[in-house]
């Protein structure tokens, strides 16, 4: 294990030398080998400060890390969610020598034009403005040169500090290496572009139709296939503002903009109802900046690095929940959240259900216009949190992404009311649930069980009731936690019998020594009476060191 990480690697160094001037106490006793008391996070500004000195890399792991408010309190996901990587641009001579080989061929044979000045440089990639042959305007994502190397070596140092806190009952609470692995995986997904292409076609092709909204108002940019590779990303260029700051006239609305914010806040919100609960499948980061107002009156959703996934029976336990928060349904929602759980110490129900109790009472006299959603589904998670309860990740990433959702929403139509805007797709929605989205085939399916149900049933009864007449009927019962008390039962009835024979031993030499004294009688009864007194004495301290004496 290791023993002296601050000492490995100039890196490595680094990384202590920041955590020690910004006063991570127990990261610092962590790094130089010291013990641990219990884990302490820093504050939510010193965690914000630390990612930022250790640079782009440990930027966007403070991004992934926004994105699990099932680990994190709300104030640090606030924090976090702010990160932005302020990092100078690659030259361009570097950028088109990537280009160059990604693309096999010289950059002017697939661009007529490109300009060499990035209209946005992250920490992972920058942005180009360029024109094909064809006089399409695209957008030109290109991965910095080297940091698939950088990012290698920060994810190792990444899982050696998670080994260490491994060690320390935090670490085995919350599986401190897996989550390690979990944002290294991540990391090293955003370096396949070709990932984001795939997840940007398959958001393009769940957006292009649906019953709930106007597919034709809402899009996706289209990829280029031909120029893609796992270090270039060609998607079309989209003409636009991003969605808070772009002003809204009402043209095709008589001048009405409230109406047309209106519209466009119902539309965008229809559009990740129906990812969350039909496609199971959305966009994971609808931050301001990745829903533009295009200039034709369209939205548009950018930037698909980021997704989530639900499966179908997330998806239905999650809809009953957000009902049952609706009715204040604090049973309800103690019998879902521990349906929806990886795994959980058994908690007590009755004081996780007082909790929600307690939390749902905020809510009674308010109208749902004022019930935001998203804090909700934080107080839930961070309830989960308190009472040992592991969550599944996409559940965070779900509510992180219905904060993100509500947040923006709500500052674009101020007289937004997310309820409102659930409740005309309930029906759909319910009846998708219950039949799938061919119900044809749903009820031919169930006719099939039933009929295979119907011609299996006469024979099972028949032999159930051959068992039991012959008194051959076996029961296989498992009884959770029943080994303890097979255990305790077999330590008591082993002290029963011990005691037993001690008394034996006692009564038998009681009435040797009445009888006739003989120097042979005498030895044997000191005998039993020393052989007793030994295997009472072992009796009782056995007893007393168990700890069950009362």
């Amino acid at each position: 294990m290791i023993s002296n990480l601050a000492q490995t690697s100039s890196r490595q160094a680094q990384i202590a030398e920041v955590v020690f001037r910004n006063g991570w106490d127990y990261m610092r006793r962590l790094l130089t080998g010291g013990q641990p008391d219990q884990p302490n996070l820093p504050t939510p500004a010193v965690l914000r400060n630390i990612l930022i000195e250790l640079g782009p890399v440990y930027v966007k792991l403070g991004q992934l890390l926004s994105t699990r408010p099932d680990i994190l309190p709300a104030d640090y996901i606030d924090t976090l969610s702010t990160l932005q990587a302020q990092v100078p641009p690659v030259p361009w001579l570097e950028v088109e020598g990537l280009l160059r080989q990604e693309l096999q061929q010289p950059v002017e044979n697939v661009f007529a034009e490109i300009n060499t000045q990035a209209v946005a440089a992250g920490s992972i990639a920058q942005t180009y403005r360029a024109t094909l042959k064809s006089g399409q305007e695209v957008a030109v994502k290109v991965q910095r040169p080297g940091i698939d190397k950088v990012i290698e070596k920060d994810i190792a140092i990444l899982r050696g500090l998670g080994e260490l806190v491994a060690l320390t009952d935090f670490g085995e609470d919350y599986d401190i290496v897996a989550l390690a692995d979990e944002f290294g995986n991540a990391l090293r997904a955003e370096l396949d572009f070709t990932k984001e292409a795939h997840h940007t076609e398959s958001l393009r092709q769940n957006l292009s139709e649906s019953r709930w909204f106007d597919s034709e108002k809402i899009m996706v940019p289209k990829v280029y296939w031909e120029m893609t590779t796992p270090k270039v990303l060609v998607l079309e260029w989209l003409v636009g503002k991003p969605i808070l700051t772009a002003k809204i006239e009402g043209k095709n609305y008589n001048g009405d903009a409230n109406a047309e914010r209106q519209d466009i806040s119902t539309l965008v919100c229809r559009a990740f109802f129906k990812q969350f609960y039909i496609d199971g499948f959305f966009h994971a980061d609808p931050h301001p900046g990745n829903i533009f107002y295009l200039d034709d009156g369209r939205v548009a959703l950018l930037d698909c690095g980021m997704v989530g996934r639900l499966d179908p029976r997330s998806q239905r336990i999650l809809t009953e929940l957000l009902l049952a928060i609706v009715d204040l349904d604090a049973q309800r929602c103690t019998q879902l959240t521990l349906k929806i759980a990886e795994s959980a110490r058994p908690p007590s129900l009755a004081k996780v259900e007082n909790q929600y109790a307690t939390m749902l009472r905020k809510y009674y006299n308010l109208s749902l216009s004022e019930i935001k959603f998203s804090e909700v589904f934080y107080e839930i998670l961070a309830l989960a949190r308190e009472n040992k309860i592991k969550l599944p990740s996409n559940l965070g990433l779900y509510s992180k992404t219905l904060a993100n959702l509500e947040g923006v929403a709500r500052t674009f139509d101020p007289q937004l009311n997310l309820l409102e805007e659930i409740k005309p797709l309930m029906t759909d929605l319910f009846q998708r649930q219950l039949f799938g989205d061919n119900p044809l085939e749903t009820v031919l399916r169930t006719a099939l069980d039933v009929k295979s149900l119907s011609l299996q049933s006469p024979r099972q009864v028949e032999q159930l009731l051959d068992r039991i007449t012959s008194e051959t009927l076996k029961w296989n019962i498992t009884i959770r936690d029943l080994d303890p008390l097979r255990r305790s039962l077999d330590d008591s009835a082993n002290r029963l019998s011990f005691s037993i024979v001690v008394a034996a031993l006692i009564i038998g030499a009681a009435i040797v020594t009445t009888g006739a004294q003989t120097p042979q009688v005498t030895i044997l009864t000191n005998a039993l009476f020393g052989v007793a007194s030994f295997f009472g004495l072992w009796l009782i301290i056995s007893i007393l060191r168990s700890g069950r004496l009362k």
